[in-house]
């Protein structure tokens, strides 16, 4: 097995492993991470304020949704819904 280039490599069975750039990787999946939790604490919060303006949080949630969505896609979908609702008789 060959020796590493340098002592941030580590020699594995048929490879080796940059220790230095795993470890950086690694490091922004983390602050990432904790970002993108903070980030939902304040998207939380959010919808908690607009709960206590009497907004009802579970249609807002649907709407946003909604609207993430392809707008062709989304007619498509609501028109085969009208159609199972219709064929259902609860339209």
């Amino acid at each position: 097995m060959a020796e590493p280039a340098n002592k941030d490599e580590i020699a594995t069975g048929t490879a080796e492993v940059n220790a230095g750039h795993l470890r950086a990787f690694i490091e922004r999946i983390e602050r990432l991470e904790e970002e993108k939790k903070a980030l939902a604490d304040d998207i939380k919060d959010v919808y908690g304020e607009a709960k206590g303006n009497g907004f009802d949080v579970r249609i807002m949630r649907k709407i946003v949704s909604i609207r993430k969505q392809d707008r062709d896609k989304r007619i498509e979908e609501e028109t085969i819904l009208d159609l199972y609702l219709s064929a259902l008789g609860m339209n």
